[in-house]
């Protein structure tokens, strides 16, 4: 049993929700929130129940760079709809090589789509097979896929979509159409030009903080990702609990993903003797380390866009406790003007919602990313001992509620961390 497409659905339907689907991706900003969205997308054009997006890369191996897809996201309604609500599916990230032998390998290799309308009945003459362990694992029967390459007008491979079970009206698996081809062809077009620009504003953005990295060795690559990341499966989760609608969800979040990696930004100011310094901090540097709240908010000082504005915010009071204790408290961090003081005349701690909901979110990513990561100025924590701790912070350090959320999406903060290893 097949589709059957129209030519009315392809000249109509179809072909404006195309041309929507051009404005709304090019004005995502983030690359991985961009790539998660070009995955739902796909799906959705061709109604397919699940699906995988891969990204081309380069690994060393045996002192040679070899190039590869490694995986970024992995979607299926069908697995999705066994958790309980608001739980993300958690996948494996793994890197698969560019040649002959598994089906996106050959489609990046050939640049060409793929139709294969069951899985486990392959022709004989094709020089790849197919890896059925994840449905054993899993309990999902794959049956028919479309793999399509991600290709910018130059012929190069950005990466590949892959949709997998074609689902009918009555919700039946059935082979991907002809129609469903061109559909995702005219996509992956679209979404190549959208992720290649995507992709030239995160790598500018990881050589500021490569910059930054040169100043504090803390500030890594891989740290803000990590940070960034987590905030953003923090949000997500809140805001499923808030009952936000849809469109200022995806809006925010895209906007928190970026603002987020600049939270330690201002630590550029602070002098190398204090940032990398191997020891403990006398009271006198580690007071000299708070201002680089400060210095990072007057890195935004000229707003441009929300990115700028949530920035400057979060730089400002990410280091601000639950209960009032947290730094830099309430000073302009402009004219360094005290706006409200306690009996000594220091700027009073804010405390509660009086601190950024983004500030207080990145609050958790990033102290529980510094726990999780070996430093030169502490041990190695556990994951155990890490987890007590961030439970310990709760109403103190941390906004109480989101501590509970942090617990709640804890599975896909931990594949954030396969995802972003320290290099």
């Amino acid at each position: 049993m097949q589709r059957i497409g129209t030519e009315m659905n392809i000249k109509n339907l179809d072909v404006k929700r195309l041309i929507q689907l051009d404005s709304e991706l090019n004005q995502i900003l983030d690359y991985d929130l961009l790539l998660e969205k070009i995955l739902l997308e796909a799906r959705n054009i061709v109604q397919a129940d699940a699906g995988s997006i891969y990204v081309k890369v380069s690994e060393k191996e045996n002192g040679e760079t070899v190039e590869k897809l490694s995986i970024k996201y992995s979607q299926n309604d069908t697995l999705q709809g066994r958790l309980p609500p608001g739980q993300k599916m958690v996948f494996s990230t793994f890197s698969l090589p560019i040649n002959s032998k598994s089906i996106s390998g050959y489609c990046a290799f050939t640049k060409k789509l793929i139709n294969i309308p069951d899985m486990y009945n392959l022709p004989s003459d094709v020089p790849y097979s197919f890896n059925s362990n994840f449905d054993k694992i899993s309990g999902y029967k794959t049956t028919s896929t479309l793999t399509v390459p991600l290709v910018i007008a130059n012929g190069f491979l950005l990466g590949v979509i892959q949709v997998i079970n074609a689902k009918d009206q009555e919700k039946n698996i059935v082979p991907f159409s002809k129609d469903d081809e061109l559909l995702i062809s005219h996509f992956a077009a679209t979404a190549a030009v959208a992720l290649q620009r995507s992709h030239l504003t995160w790598t500018m953005l990881m050589r500021m903080m490569k910059m930054a990295e040169l100043r504090d060795p803390t500030e890594t690559g891989p740290h803000v990702n990590r940070v960034s990341s987590y905030s953003v499966e923090l949000y997500d989760h809140w805001a499923l609990h808030k009952n936000v609608p849809k469109e200022e969800r995806e809006k925010f979040r895209d906007i928190l993903k970026m603002s987020s990696m600049f939270h330690d930004i201002g630590k550029v100011a602070i002098s190398d003797t204090i940032l990398k310094k191997p020891g403990k901090l006398t009271d006198e540097e580690f007071a000299t380390i708070q201002t680089h709240t400060c210095h990072g908010a007057r890195l935004f000082s000229d707003i441009h866009s929300p990115v700028d504005l949530l920035a400057r915010d979060i730089a400002l009071t990410h280091h601000e406790n639950w209960d009032g204790t947290g730094y830099p408290g309430w000073i302009d961090p402009f004219t360094m003007t005290v706006l409200k003081a306690d009996e000594s005349g220091k700027p009073v701690g804010k405390k509660g919602e009086e601190i950024p909901l983004a500030s207080r979110i990145v609050a958790i990513a990033d102290v529980f990313d510094a726990l999780s990561s070996r430093r030169s100025y502490k041990e190695f924590w556990s994951e155990h001992d890490v987890l007590l701790e961030m439970r310990r912070l709760s109403g103190i350090k941390f906004d109480p509620e989101l501590v509970e959320i942090f617990f709640e999406v804890l599975p896909n903060i931990k594949q954030v961390q396969n995802m972003y290893p320290d290099d």
